[in-house]
């Protein structure tokens, strides 16, 4: 008994390196379980959130090119609870915002500002001439130009496919939107789409909470 004791000690585990990378893979996988599993059976991580709808088949488009030009490198999604965030960016993020979202884009670097409330904050225009050369707009930016999205068209072969695997997923899209997703994005380049994301991001949350607190 002393010696199956003396076995399983914390000095044992210390001195092998073998049984310390089961157990702690063992403790991690169990503490995370208990963390994640409840999250599927609330309806607060699981429904949409008042105001949230599936993204436009423009949207969606705008979406793939967001991720395809590595923007979730430099931006997070995802505002916290922090008084300065919420001063600087607008309400927090909820888990409700993100359920038409395959995959996530919270990100966890901001060398760029956090996106999750900046639809509807500049116009048009400035997301433009933004894309094309950011100097133009913000001296100091370190971003990227992206002057070639304005000629390149939107992908339209594809944008049919990406919405019925969604809708497989749980995003609630009706057949009317994936037949009319081609002609929703005919005559539109990659910065058209690129554009309709970004103004999108958080717009109908921003107007919910807003009009919950008049």
């Amino acid at each position: 008994m002393s010696d199956q004791h003396q076995f399983f000690s914390h000095a044992t585990l210390e001195k092998n390196v073998g049984w310390l990378i089961i157990t702690t893979i063992f403790v991690v996988s169990v503490a995370g379980l208990v963390q994640i599993v409840p999250l599927f059976f609330q309806h607060s991580t699981t429904e949409p959130s008042p105001g949230i709808k599936p993204f436009t088949a423009l949207q969606l488009a705008g979406r793939d090119i967001y991720q395809r030009e590595g923007c979730v490198g430099c931006h997070s999604q995802q505002i916290r609870t922090l008084r300065s965030e919420t001063e600087r960016y607008g309400p927090y993020s909820v888990a409700g915002e993100s359920v038409f979202d395959h995959p996530f884009l919270w990100g966890s670097k901001r060398t760029g500002p956090d996106l999750a409330r900046v639809g509807g904050r500049y116009s048009d225009d400035w997301q433009r001439i933004h894309l094309r050369n950011p100097r133009d707009v913000v001296p100091e930016s370190n971003m990227p130009a992206y002057p070639y999205l304005q000629n390149a068209p939107a992908n339209v072969s594809s944008i049919q496919k990406h919405m019925r695997a969604l809708k497989r997923l749980g995003v609630p899209y009706t057949d009317d939107e994936i037949s009319n997703a081609p002609k929703e994005l005919e005559g539109k380049t990659e910065e058209d789409a690129l554009v309709a994301y970004l103004q999108g991001l958080g717009l109908n949350r921003r107007a919910t909470t807003k009009t919950a607190s008049q």
